[in-house]
């Protein structure tokens, strides 16, 4: 395991990506799809926000009522948009930072995925997953 290991070595660089001005129900989708955690929310190629499924979670019935609750989280969906529920200008690291860099914001802030600018453009997103799997891999 190398010391200064950098962030551009371990993130995912091909990340999905919602803009605010999709609908919520196009988020969900892709989480579905891709079975991700996090999308970033971007106006054209400025990133502006990320989105969590935990974040969807919280406004959704289906964990209090269980199975079968989808036309009302489907309800709720339509009337919220990304822009209410995402987390607006979210921590972000470089790709020059260092692993145990984006490791400590991410135990500090309590988060789980920090995207990954350079000169303010989108370029890769680290999770607590990514990081995981380097130690474990390096170990």
């Amino acid at each position: 395991m190398k010391k200064r290991e950098r962030v551009e070595n371990v993130m995912t660089k091909d990340v999905q990506t919602i803009n605010v001005t999709n609908s919520l129900k196009e988020a969900n989708n892709l989480f579905k799809k891709y079975s991700i955690r996090h999308i970033p929310v971007v106006s054209g190629d400025k990133l502006i926000g990320i989105l969590s499924q935990t974040d969807m979670l919280r406004i959704s019935f289906g964990n209090t009522f269980g199975e079968g609750q989808q036309g009302s989280d489907e309800a709720i969906f339509d009337m919220l948009s990304i822009n209410q529920v995402m987390k607006h200008s979210p921590e972000t690291v470089g790709p020059q930072n260092t692993i145990k860099e984006a490791s400590e914001i991410l135990t500090k802030r309590e988060f789980h995925a920090l995207p990954v600018v350079e000169d303010e453009k989108l370029v890769g997103i680290v999770t607590t997953t990514d990081i995981i799997n380097y130690f474990i891999e390096s170990y």
